[in-house]
C-alpha cells in the first residue's frame, strides 16, 4: 500500500478534514504502539508500511533510553500501559481528547489491517492487552477471542519487506 492511500484511508475512516490531520493520527499511534510493543515487532511491521509510515516506528523503538538492561526489556517486552495510557498518549500527540484519539487509532487499526500480512498483524495482536485489543477491527477480535493467547517471537530470517 502506498502512503497516500494510506493517508486518505484513514482519513476518510477517522472523518478527519485533511491529510495532514491522518498524518498526525498515524504518527502519534504508530508512535503510542512503538513504545507499547517489543522493537523486534516495530521493526517489522515497519518494514512491511510505506517508508514515511514505518519511520516512527522505526525512531521511537531505536529511541529507548536507560540502562543496557532496561532497553533490551523494552527491545523485548515494549513498555507495559493499558488503554487509558493508549489513549492519553496518542491524544497528548495529536492535541485532540482521548475520545478523539481512539477514534482515529481505531480507524488506524482498520487499515493497518489490511495493509500489512495477517500473520504480522497475529503477532501484534498477541502481544497487546485486551483492554487496547478493543481497538481492533471487530473481525480480527473476534478472531483473536477464539485463539489461545500466543507472544511475539522474532522471526529468525529478520524483518521481510513487502
Amino acid at each position: 500500500m502506498r502512503y497516500e492511500e494510506l493517508t486518505g484511508l484513514v482519513q476518510a475512516r477517522a472523518q478527519l478534514p485533511d491529510r495532514q490531520s491522518a498524518e498526525r493520527a498515524i504518527r502519534a499511534t504508530l508512535e503510542t504502539l512503538a513504545e507499547r510493543i517489543p522493537g523486534g515487532l516495530a521493526d517489522h511491521m515497519a518494514a512491511q508500511l510505506p517508508q514515511e509510515a514505518g519511520e516512527p516506528l522505526r525512531r521511537v523503538a531505536a529511541a529507548h533510553e536507560g540502562t543496557p538492561e532496561e532497553r533490551a526489556h523494552r527491545r523485548d517486552h515494549g513498555e507495559r500501559f493499558d488503554l487509558t495510557g493508549f489513549a492519553g498518549r496518542v491524544a497528548w500527540r495529536t492535541e485532540h481528547t482521548e475520545e478523539e484519539a481512539l477514534r482515529e487509532a481505531a480507524a488506524f487499526f482498520e487499515v493497518l489491517d489490511s495493509a500489512v500480512d495477517p500473520e504480522l498483524m497475529e503477532k501484534l495482536y498477541g502481544v497487546l492487552p485486551s483492554d487496547i485489543r478493543e481497538l481492533l477491527p471487530e473481525a480480527r477480535a473476534e478472531q483473536d477471542a477464539r485463539r489461545p493467547e500466543r507472544g511475539w517471537r522474532p522471526d529468525p530470517q529478520g524483518p521481510r519487506e513487502r
